[in-house]
C-alpha cells in the first residue's frame, strides 16, 4: 500500500488493474485503518478517473454476492446520495409507481447518506424484511413487480472498510459506486447523480457497457429529477439538458420536496404520497421520474404518454398495492 500511496501523493493515477486490486486487498483486510483512511482521502482532494473508476466497480462487483434475476427484464433506480438536499424518497417512490405500470423492479439500495431516511430505513420502517434469497427475490418480481437489494447483504466486501469511512465521516468515493454495483446486474438503469463531473464519469464508463441507461443530473444539486431546476439527462444517444417547462412542468420551489428531520416523518410523506394524496409538486416529481424510467425501456415512448402511465399507477393505487404485496 505504501507503493500505492506514494504514487498518488505525486499526483499519478492508477490503472484499472491497480485500482481493482487494491479495493479486493482492502475488502480481504490486508491493509490497516490507517492505509485505508489514507487511501481514502486523497480522491477527497482529487478527481477520479474513469480507469479508476471502473477498477473499484470491478472490484465489488467480483466480489459481491450475485442474485440471478435475468429471467425479468429489470430497472433499477438508485442515486449516489450525499447530495445533502433531504428530499422526501424520491427514487423509492418512484420504484413503486414504475413497478404499478407492470415493470419489473431490482432496486438497489442502502440506509441514508444525506436525507433523514434512505430507501433501506425507509424500507425496514415500513416492515419490509430484507433477503438475499435469491427464490424470494424472484417471488417478489412475480407477486409485486419489485424485489429490493439492501446493499449490505450483497457486499460484503464493504465490511471491511465500513469503520474507517465512519470514522472519516464524510463522503469517499463508495457513494459514487453503489449505483454501479447492483448485483442483479439489471438489464436497464436509471442513475441519479449529486455532481456533473461524476455524471460525466458515469457517462462515460457506462458507454462501454451493454446497460440501457440513463444519467440525470439537476443543475442545482439534486440526484434526481427535481423540478426544482433543469436537469441534465446522459444516454447511449448523447446528452440533453432539459427544464421542467420542457416537459409542460413548473418549476418548484425545494421546500416543495422536503423530506422530514426523521424516518417516521419520511415515512407520513412516502404514505401519503402513495394514498395518492400528495401535493402537486411532490406528485409532479415522482411522476416525471417514474417517466424518464419507463422511457429508459423504451426511448420510442414520448414523455407525455410515459407520464399518463405513470400517472394511472399512483392515483388508482397500484403503486401502493406493489409496496403491499411486497411487504406481505
Amino acid at each position: 500500500m505504501n507503493e500505492i500511496l506514494n504514487k498518488l501523493f505525486e499526483h499519478q493515477i492508477l490503472s484499472k488493474e491497480e485500482a481493482k486490486e487494491v479495493l479486493i486487498a482492502m475488502a480481504s483486510d490486508t491493509y490497516n485503518e490507517a492505509h485505508m483512511a489514507a487511501f481514502l482521502t486523497v480522491y477527497r482532494m482529487r478527481s477520479i478517473t474513469v480507469a479508476e473508476l471502473k477498477g473499484f466497480r470491478e472490484a465489488l462487483l467480483e466480489l459481491a454476492l450475485k442474485v440471478d434475476l435475468s429471467d425479468f427484464n429489470t430497472i433499477d433506480l438508485c442515486g449516489t446520495g450525499g447530495d445533502g438536499k433531504n428530499t422526501f424518497n424520491i427514487s423509492t417512490l418512484t420504484s413503486f409507481v414504475v413497478a404499478g405500470t407492470g415493470h419489473k423492479v431490482a432496486k438497489h439500495g442502502n440506509y441514508s447518506v444525506s436525507s433523514a431516511s434512505g430507501s433501506s430505513n425507509m424500507l425496514e420502517y415500513l416492515g419490509y424484511t430484507f433477503t438475499n434469497d435469491a427464490s424470494v427475490l424472484k417471488q417478489q418480481l412475480e407477486k409485486a413487480n419489485i424485489c429490493f437489494l439492501h446493499a449490505p447483504l450483497f457486499h460484503p466486501a464493504m465490511k471491511a472498510v465500513g469503520p474507517v469511512r465512519k470514522k472519516l465521516g464524510m463522503k469517499t468515493f463508495f457513494n459514487m459506486l453503489g449505483p454501479l454495483v447492483n448485483p442483479s446486474s439489471p438489464q436497464n438503469q436509471l442513475l441519479g447523480v449529486f455532481d456533473l463531473s461524476v455524471a460525466r464519469l458515469y457517462n462515460y464508463l457506462l458507454q462501454d457497457t451493454t446497460l440501457n441507461y440513463g444519467v440525470i443530473h439537476a443543475l442545482d444539486g439534486y440526484d434526481e429529477i427535481s423540478l426544482t431546476s433543469p436537469f441534465k439527462l446522459f444516454t447511449q444517444q448523447g446528452e440533453k439538458n432539459i427544464s421542467p417547462s420542457d416537459l409542460g412542468l413548473k418549476t418548484i420551489k425545494q421546500e416543495a420536496i422536503f423530506g422530514g428531520n426523521s424516518v417516521p416523518e419520511a415515512a407520513n410523506i412516502f404514505k401519503n404520497i402513495l394514498d395518492a394524496k400528495g401535493t402537486e409538486a411532490q406528485n409532479n416529481v415522482v411522476l416525471t421520474n417514474a417517466a424518464f424510467a419507463l422511457k429508459t425501456f423504451d426511448a420510442t415512448l414520448s414523455f407525455e404518454a410515459a407520464f399518463e402511465q405513470s400517472k394511472s399507477s399512483l392515483m388508482s393505487l397500484k403503486a401502493k398495492k406493489a409496496l403491499e404485496i411486497l411487504i406481505s
